[in-house]
């Protein structure tokens, strides 16, 4: 059966998204700042959908010994790439996230799941993502799984553009969560949207201890071309100020990318 999450990428420079310009950069900045009070000392970690590598070459340039997999060819290519200009060594597979038998139990300290978890849109498959990660995470390990909040993407693709300004996809958003590549109104690819709750539930459902519950990005994507135009003072003035809010409750339904953390 045709991948169309992996078509996707294929066609899509994963590797520009997080620095290009301020708006994307604060994702990353925030999640660094947050996962580097998380992750004490020098671990194995795997990054199990890296995309081209921006976290696993961050934590390997730090001394993490970090194994970055993803289910797309381009992506590991790149990673490779960069690789040959590393001192060090990284270990880098083809790998869809609900199957990583190449790998033995509890083989990592923390596992990334950054981002196959809102691609897979039956809930099967999201299972099998928890269950391969928990499996191959060592005992008080870390889980850090990346989501999107359904109740965000709908004004953003509206702001976006106002043909999707609909009200029968407001509600296949709202109560399903589900995007697929053949609907009408897809604006992107297979797409899972999850809630603030459903994450929490999750987690306690495999005994996994949440630790930290944080907005990744906030809603600073439907403003970006304002984002882009300050200097550099102002910005980081948005990031910090972003930081000290990034974990009120009230803002992580309303943001893009959000991270939930638990330990094993």
């Amino acid at each position: 059966m045709k991948n169309y999450v992996i078509e996707s990428y294929e066609n899509y420079r994963e590797e520009d998204r997080l620095s290009t310009n301020n708006a994307r950069k604060i994702e990353f900045l925030t999640t660094v700042r947050v996962l580097d009070e998380l992750i004490n000392g020098k671990k194995a970690i795997l990054d199990c959908a890296a995309g081209t590598g921006i976290y696993s070459f961050y934590f390997a340039d730090k001394g993490h010994m970090v194994t970055a997999t993803d289910i797309t060819p381009r992506h590991i290519e790149i990673m490779r790439d960069i690789l040959k200009n590393k001192s060090y060594k990284m270990e880098t597979a083809v790998l869809d996230a609900t199957n990583m038998s190449i790998f033995k139990d509890e083989s990592f300290d923390v596992v990334l799941n950054m981002g196959p978890f809102y691609h897979l849109v039956h809930a099967h498959d999201r299972e099998k993502c928890i269950k391969e990660s928990l499996r191959v995470l060592k005992k008080g390990g870390l889980l850090i799984t990346a989501y999107i909040p359904r109740y965000y993407i709908f004004q953003y693709a509206a702001m976006q553009n106002r043909d999707f300004l609909d009200e029968k996809f407001a509600e296949q958003i709202i109560y399903t969560g589900e995007l697929h590549h053949d609907d009408e109104k897809c604006f992107w690819t297979d797409t899972y949207y999850s809630t603030c709750e459903e994450m929490e539930q999750l987690y306690q459902q495999y005994g996994v201890s949440v630790i930290d519950h944080f907005s990744q990005d906030g809603a600073t994507p439907c403003f970006s071309e304002k984002v882009d135009k300050w200097n550099d003072d102002e910005f980081k003035i948005w990031c910090d100020y972003h930081y000290s809010v990034c974990r009120e409750k009230s803002l992580l339904g309303a943001s893009n990318h959000v991270i939930i953390a638990g330990q094993k």
